[in-house]
């Protein structure tokens, strides 16, 4: 799962959504250096990461983009799967998705100075190009993939994994359907243990 579903499924305590979304630049017991609800960010995105690549119905969107785009189906992957959440959005939260959006840009806004280097970096580009709402339109999907792909230095050409989302979409938007309710369950128990 990308940005959008990481914070999404932190609930509703601001610092476990902050540690979440920076979870990815904490590498091994570094996350040991925060304070707990930090932490429980953190240990909770590694949750989601872990159930996501080993659950079958994941494996099988994926799937589908691997003899294509090898290692990074499931970068590619994950920001689909932000796309379903995003256009489905109403189904998910009572919050609409550009209040939710705008409150989360404020958290990081909030918390700057508990990201490392290389997090406060995304921050702006998150914010000014608004990625969240951006995630709801096949375009703003393919900018994104174009972003990620720029960053991998045009490594496989990411944005062109549009073509096989309009060619799927209705299987990929089953998979997440099925997928994403599992998802939520697993991450309930899962902020019910901190």
């Amino acid at each position: 799962m990308n940005y959008l579903a990481h914070v999404y499924l932190s609930g509703t305590n601001d610092l476990i959504k902050v540690g979440n979304f920076m979870a990815d630049s904490v590498k091994g017991n570094q996350y040991l250096n925060y304070e707990k609800e930090l932490q429980h960010g953190i240990l909770l995105h590694r949750h989601i990461d872990s159930y996501t690549d080993a659950h079958p119905i994941y494996r099988q969107s994926k799937h589908r983009l691997h003899e294509k785009y090898g290692h990074y189906s499931g970068v590619i992957m994950d920001i689909l799967y932000d796309h379903f959440l995003a256009k489905n959005w109403e189904k998910y939260s009572s919050i609409s998705l550009p209040e939710f959006a705008i409150n989360f840009y404020q958290i990081l806004e909030n918390n700057l100075d508990l990201l490392q280097e290389k997090t406060k970096k995304i921050v702006p580009y998150l914010v000014t190009q608004n990625w969240f709402e951006s995630y709801a339109s096949i375009t703003g999907i393919e900018k994104i993939l174009f972003q990620m792909d720029y960053k991998t230095h045009h490594r496989v050409a990411m944005q062109e994994a549009v073509v096989e989302l309009k060619y799927y979409y209705q299987e990929f938007e089953n998979e997440f359907t099925l997928f994403f309710e599992e998802l939520m369950l697993s991450c309930e128990v899962k902020r019910a243990e901190f």
